[in-house]
């Protein structure tokens, strides 16, 4: 299989995840108090948007490397 074509499956991939999901969620812990022996934290949840601007891109991407893999074949 051609680099290109294997690019594209992944592009494709990608892009259709990132229209389906529109982002991700992460936890991580912040130190809250911090006095002597006594240690304080708490765990926050954030999300990190993407776009379906993003996503669209990015699976029109994969397509046209595939397009694009399939031509260099013939």
């Amino acid at each position: 299989m051609k680099s290109i074509t294997l690019i594209g499956i992944v592009l494709v991939i990608l892009g259709v995840l990132a229209l389906a999901y529109q982002g991700f969620t992460y936890t991580h812990q912040e130190k809250v108090l911090d006095v002597g022996p006594i240690h304080a934290t708490v765990e926050k949840h954030d999300r990190i948007s993407l776009s379906p601007i993003l996503g669209g891109l990015v699976l029109a991407g994969g397509v046209a490397l595939l397009v694009v893999g399939a031509r260099k074949k013939s």
